[in-house]
């Protein structure tokens, strides 16, 4: 930190050390790195949760669901125990990063994904050259059983015919089918689908969570302090309102609101727009 923020590090160099260690973060060595404290498996349980998550928020932002948008489930394939056990320990933090009440683990047999296999023509033919017809013919082949064991072990033997071909999973592009009510994503060796039916309580919720951000930047607006307490009165329709008043208590307390109140001919509100639904909102600090 100490070359590109020389003043901060000096700062919080002398708010850390004693008086009697060295006088400058300046003067300092750079630490030396110890192995011993290196967590490989936290590193690759922390991959795989930055991993799942970017996949179902891109399917989020491929479909223009907005993230504040609850939904129900994801699915995940699992391709062993070691893959299971880190899933275990990351599966609170991808659903609360992506906005998912659930996560479903699917055995590496299921038959509710259905995946694909083709060729990186630009990888194999330095490695192949001519037998890429045979090549090609062999991946056509293959079955999801040949493509579970190329997700899980990195490569798989092909036989060609006259010579035999080890194919890695960097040589090919595993591709997953999308299934009524799901989209899927895959990359690499891990799938993810996703549930993209919204009910009712689903949508209710999205309402809330969006009304929520809504008041947030009205409170910055309005200069009102973090701790202010405020009441709000709102005039909208009332499938809107209806899903305000499931959500009251979650809102209020998000927004440190003493109460929500539904007004008519509001004169000196903010209008907003809600999933395309115009509101008015008036904020009034209490007390």
């Amino acid at each position: 930190m100490s070359p590109f923020a020389p003043f901060f590090s000096e700062w919080l160099h002398k708010s850390l050390k004693s008086e009697t260690e060295l006088s400058s973060v300046h003067l300092s060595l750079f630490p030396e790195c110890k192995d011993k404290r290196i967590d490989i498996e936290l590193e690759k349980t922390m991959q795989l949760a930055q991993d799942l998550s970017s996949m179902v928020l891109g399917l989020r932002k491929k479909h223009n669901i907005r993230v504040r948008q609850p939904l129900q489930k994801i699915m995940v394939p699992v391709l062993d125990e070691a893959f299971k056990k880190r899933l275990d320990h990351i599966k609170d933090l991808i659903l609360s990063e992506v906005n998912v009440k659930e996560l479903e683990y699917l055995g590496a047999e299921n038959e509710v994904i259905v995946k694909g296999i083709k060729l990186n023509f630009k990888a194999l033919g330095p490695k192949i050259g001519s037998n890429m017809k045979l090549l090609s013919a062999a991946v056509s082949k293959m079955n999801q059983d040949d493509i579970r064991a190329i997700e899980k072990d990195g490569k798989i033997v092909l036989d060609l015919g006259a010579l035999s071909f080890e194919l890695i999973i960097e040589d090919v592009e595993i591709t997953a089918q999308d299934i009524p009510g799901w989209l899927v994503n895959t990359n690499g060796a891990l799938t993810v689908a996703l549930e993209i039916t919204i009910s009712d309580e689903l949508r209710k919720e999205g309402i809330a969570r969006e009304f929520v951000n809504r008041l947030q930047n009205l409170r910055k607006d309005s200069g009102l302090d973090v701790t202010d307490r405020i009441l709000v009165s709102v005039e909208t329709d009332e499938t809107t309102w209806g899903a305000i008043l499931d959500f009251k208590l979650y809102i209020c307390s998000e927004i440190l609101a003493d109460d929500l109140i539904q007004l008519k001919g509001l004169q000196n509100g903010t209008e907003i727009g809600i999933e395309g639904v115009n509101c008015i909102i008036q904020l009034d600090k209490n007390g």
